[in-house]
């Protein structure tokens, strides 16, 4: 049996957004960690989907959006345990002289996406007018991961303000992952 776990973006995904959607179809899947609001503190959402992942031997599989690719990276960069692969939605692009804003955590390092290869199948799915990343810079994350890329075309970040609440293309994505 796979386990599934969806890790949210920077804020709380509403009732409409696919990855809701989805946890809302499938009582079994879990959140890693439960969707907060922001801010995102990258240690702490790191160290919650290692204890989500550490919690069982079955292998996950991992279903990001947007800051949660960011969290897989990291938690892949830093840790092993059982995923089989991981569907990779909207990464946004972190520009490597980014430092935190007056509205993050005062203590929150800038953020860098790794990009070493990851050590499961993965899926990029990036769109061609998303707002947080070109699409070059996603097929270069999706290249250094190792990771198939999916062209959404004209699909903005892919999230509830660009029309995603069902997205039955992602379903069938993750279902070619399972």
């Amino acid at each position: 049996m796979t386990r599934y776990l969806l890790v949210p973006g920077r804020g709380a995904p509403r009732p409409e957004h696919w990855q809701q959607r989805w946890a809302d179809a499938h009582p079994d899947w879990r959140w890693a960690p439960p969707p907060p609001g922001p801010p995102l503190v990258l240690d702490e959402r790191v160290a919650a989907l290692h204890a989500a992942v550490g919690a069982d031997d079955e292998p996950a599989v991992l279903i990001a959006h947007s800051g949660g690719c960011l969290v897989v990276a990291t938690w892949a960069d830093r840790h092993t345990g059982p995923v089989r692969a991981a569907l990779l939605v909207a990464p946004p692009h972190l520009d490597p002289r980014w430092r935190p804003g007056p509205d993050d955590p005062p203590d929150e390092p800038a953020w860098v996406m790794p990009r070493r290869r990851l050590p499961f199948r993965a899926v990029v799915v990036a769109s061609r007018t998303d707002p947080w990343a070109t699409f070059d810079q996603a097929r270069g994350y999706a290249g250094d991961w190792g990771a198939d890329l999916v062209d959404a075309g004209d699909a903005g970040h892919l999230d509830t303000a660009s029309g995603y609440g069902p997205w039955p293309e992602g379903e069938r994505l993750l279902a070619s992952l399972a």
